[in-house]
């Protein structure tokens, strides 16, 4: 194991035990250096590739501190790849949102409080048809991520916004391209809506499932047999020019 590893690994070893715990100031490099074994130059590097993680937060003048260590922040570097996929892979995160959301639908399904019961109602009850096709995905992205806090685990929830929002490109494109589907978009948010509000697992799992895989196939016949990428010469840069008769499920 090269030097450097292995101080990533004290460090973090000393994270999972607890002998640095959230928000903690990492002791003077050159004592902790000494106590670990390790020359300053290894445990520097450690320390800079940790902080890159998120797990370490390097103030200058102040010291080295542990992060909160909430998911949102340890998955920031997830979201930092996907950002380079968003366009070169759109179906591929439209496959992993297959996989996650009807895991959160029915994990809600079961542990879903009043109050968010009634945010789920609000979300579906907003969406008119006098919106805006931003205003749509917006009202979109937000009821997933309603989904995914209501399933009770922030892990989960943290991916799902990483991914989801990062499809908000297709969304806006099919919103535009594809007619008379907004309608759909409320009865299917509503249906799942419903399921898990009553509390049906199977049938939450099986609604979502179903909500998401109709854009990624779409997207499939769309884009055409091999291609992953939205045609670059598709007008999405102005949605709000297209006309509330063609606004469409962006899900």
């Amino acid at each position: 194991m090269a030097l450097t590893d292995e101080a990533i690994q004290q460090i973090k070893e000393m994270i999972l035990d607890g002998r640095l715990k959230p928000g903690d100031r990492l002791p003077r490099e050159a004592d902790l250096a000494e106590s670990l074994g390790l020359s300053r130059g290894s445990l520097r590097e450690a320390v800079r590739g940790l902080s890159m993680m998120r797990i370490l937060d390097v103030r200058r003048g102040d010291g080295t501190f542990v992060t909160s260590l909430e998911p949102e922040v340890l998955l920031e570097t997830m979201s930092f790849v996907i950002d380079f996929h968003q366009d070169a892979s759109v179906l591929h995160l439209f496959e992993v949102r297959r996989a996650l959301e009807p895991a959160a639908a029915e994990m809600a399904a079961r542990v879903l409080t009043a109050d968010q019961a009634a945010a789920l109602d609000a979300n579906v009850e907003a969406l008119s048809d006098d919106l805006s096709i931003e205003a749509i995905v917006a009202n979109d992205i937000e009821f997933h991520h309603l989904i995914a806090v209501a399933s009770g685990n922030p892990v989960l929830c943290s991916l799902i916004d990483g991914v989801g929002g990062r499809t908000q490109r297709a969304r806006i494109w099919r919103g535009i391209t594809q007619a008379d589907a907004l309608e759909r978009t409320r009865r299917e948010h509503r249906a799942l809506a419903t399921a898990i509000q009553q509390g049906r697992p199977d049938v939450a799992r099986a609604w979502a499932i179903a909500h998401i895989a109709g854009v990624e196939d779409w997207l499939r016949i769309s884009l055409g047999e091999g291609a992953t990428t939205i045609p670059i010469d598709t007008p999405i840069d102005n949605p709000t020019e297209t006309s509330t008769d063609s606004r469409s499920h962006p899900q």
